[in-house]
């Protein structure tokens, strides 16, 4: 067993979201053991919480206690050092500390940095300090930002939402669907554009039905009045008034810590396949401050784009990796070789009520496109807010784009995993939205992965409704499956629903 100098092995962990507790889950017997003495560091004064669930926070759609991750109190109790609304400010490598703003110094022997992703800051004419942001103006970032956003939806303000990725939209429909005033601002011609081609438009048709007003056009500076956000200027003189902006405008994993002590970094802290920081030793970093990209010439797996691709599911794999060769190696077992990280192309969904879209893949091919094994064949029914398009290779699915069709698009996504070839008729597909169709997009067998973030198969789902869970609380509580994105909180609803179906008919 290795223990420090002193004592336990003492391993300090940088950052308290969603990645980090599921890293503590797996250390929490050898801290009750005395094998380990454990401190984590959280800069905000809450303990780990979902933030991709923030907005419905925002909007009183959920509850703050529905989206925490981990009991402070109880890590404490367990003798976890939890250290909330504490900075760092930086890294000792040399002497094996971390140097706190308060002046305080802890020693570590192993470090684990999960420091996330930082908001982007746009240039605005009045921003220039992203801890320092004027009254009425937010990230929807944590959930102090949800408390500000609900404030100005309790006073009636009209909400303004710069930016047209995922996250802006998401939290501009939350907000119109709770009977919010909402202006969503972005560049380009349509929301998402780049990701969603054509299908873009039908999005932006949606958006206006669901009651949001979309504004294109590029931003210059923020209005105040008495001090507090009271308009977004555009370029050419224009205004878009309202009582609270939201910035929305895509994230960038934390590397100020790592830069600090010269740990290599690119996108992210560079890390080996073991999440170990590259050219040292007692450092390691997972989930969207990390970046895999092992330096050697000859890895296939690393010769890529290795950016961290900014998402829960492989955050939470890295901290299981991480926390089991952890608790093997301090246990005296031989820990799991790690082999390279497996690349997939991330399945990008965005979630809303009465407003659904997917994409992943290969996007930009061009229907009339004349290449040996490329097959592009696209649907559009802009009339009922219907858009999909289905790009193969050989037969085989490498690139999907499904809106408005939410069954449709979930079927594709399996097969784009599975790198299924689609069927000849590719038109079948879109018969999966019909009322006959509900039942047959739902993962086919047992070990099909029903929730993408927690990678739970639809098995283990319905194992734990057999076992009694009714309700989707109850089954992400016994099995993690729906707790990241909650994108597939109506494929559990199905589950559940068919198990009981069955049970009645019987």
């Amino acid at each position: 067993m290795s223990t420090g100098a002193n004592g336990p092995e003492r391993i300090i962990v940088v950052g308290f979201g969603p990645v980090a507790a599921r890293f503590v889950e797996h250390l929490e017997p050898l801290v009750a053991a005395g094998r380990v003495a454990l401190t984590v560091i959280g800069q905000e004064d809450d303990a780990a919480y979902n933030r991709v669930l923030v907005a419905d926070v925002a909007v009183g759609r959920i509850r703050e206690t529905a989206i925490r991750l981990a009991d402070a109190g109880a890590l404490s109790a367990a003798g976890v050092d939890v250290r909330l609304g504490t900075r760092v400010v930086r890294v000792d490598r040399p002497y094996r500390r971390v140097l706190l703003a308060d002046g305080r110094a802890l020693g570590y022997d192993r470090l684990v940095l999960a420091t996330g992703s930082r908001p982007v800051l746009p240039r605005l004419d009045g921003l220039d300090d992203a801890h320092r942001l004027p009254p009425g103006v937010g990230f929807l970032r944590d959930l102090d930002d949800a408390r500000a956003v609900a404030a100005a939806l309790a006073a009636q303000q009209r909400i303004v939402v710069l930016g047209g990725g995922i996250l802006g939209i998401e939290a501009a429909l939350a907000a119109a669907e709770e009977g919010g005033r909402v202006t969503l601002v972005h560049s380009g011609r349509s929301p998402m554009e780049r990701l969603l081609g054509e299908g873009a438009r039908v999005l932006g048709s949606a958006l206006a039905r669901a009651g949001i007003t979309v504004v294109a056009g590029t931003s210059a500076g923020i209005c105040l009045t008495d001090g507090r956000f009271s308009a977004l200027a555009l370029e050419g003189g224009a205004r878009v008034d309202g009582g609270a902006l939201v910035l929305a405008c895509g994230v960038r994993p934390r590397t100020e810590l790592a830069d600090g002590c010269d740990l290599a970094t690119a996108d992210g802290i560079l890390v080996d396949h073991e999440l170990r920081a590259l050219g040292t030793g007692g450092v390691w970093a997972i989930g969207d401050c990390a970046e895999v990209c092992c330096g050697v010439s000859t890895c296939a797996a690393c010769s890529g784009t290795t950016a961290p691709p900014g998402l829960l599911g492989p955050g939470w794999q890295q901290a299981d990796q991480l926390g089991l060769a952890f608790v093997a190696e301090l246990s005296g077992r031989p820990a799991a070789a790690a082999g390279p990280p497996e690349r997939r192309d991330a399945v990008l969904v965005l979630k809303a009520h009465g407003v659904d879209a997917v994409t992943a893949g290969e996007t930009d091919a061009d229907p009339w496109t004349i290449e040996p094994g490329l097959a592009v064949a696209v649907w559009a029914d802009p009339g009922h807010g219907r858009y999909a398009k289905m790009v193969t290779r050989d037969g085989v699915l490498t690139g999907l784009v499904c809106v408005g069709m939410p069954r449709t698009g979930a079927e594709l996504v399996l097969l784009f995993e599975r790198r299924s070839e689609l069927p000849a008729d590719r038109s079948s597909l879109l018969s999966l939205d019909s009322a006959e169709g509900v039942l047959a997009a739902l993962p086919p067998g047992p070990d099909a992965t029903l929730c993408r973030c927690a990678g739970i198969t639809r098995g283990a789902v319905q194992e734990s409704v057999a076992g009694g869970c009714s309700s989707v609380p109850e089954v992400s509580a016994g099995t993690r499956a729906g707790t990241g994105c909650g994108g597939c909180h109506d494929d559990i609803r199905a589950v559940i629903e068919h198990h009981f179906a069955v049970a009645v008919a019987s």
